[in-house]
């Protein structure tokens, strides 16, 4: 199983950008599917989460702006930006939680600046 992120790029403040994350292989019997992201100097930080039976988190920082979700017959988790800041420019990861096995995806850039 790998995951593929893909849906960075550069856009304006306040504009938007939907990330993807593909899964390989069978996508059943995730407990959960994640998006992380890491800036420059900083350390890597959780950003939304989506469980089996759907419940979904946000950080604080993101609460009312992002918005994840999934479609189970693409195996593929959703990450939609709206209102970017430029503090939301990061590296941004997909992680997938099955049983005791943590996976990560390749990294996918979003810069946000005028």
């Amino acid at each position: 199983v790998q995951l593929q992120a893909s849906g960075g790029g550069l856009v304006q403040p306040g504009g938007s950008l939907r990330l993807s994350c593909a899964v390989s292989g069978s996508g059943r019997g995730f407990k959960s599917m994640s998006w992380y992201r890491q800036a420059p100097g900083k350390e890597r930080e959780w950003v939304a989460r989506i469980y089996g039976g759907g419940t979904t988190g946000y950080a604080d920082s993101v609460a009312g702006r992002f918005s994840i979700s999934r479609d189970i017959a693409r195996n593929t988790v959703y990450l939609q930006m709206n209102s970017l800041k430029p503090e939301d420019t990061a590296v941004y990861y997909c992680q997938a939680v099955r049983g005791i096995t943590i996976l990560w995806g390749q990294g996918t850039q979003v810069t946000v600046s005028s």
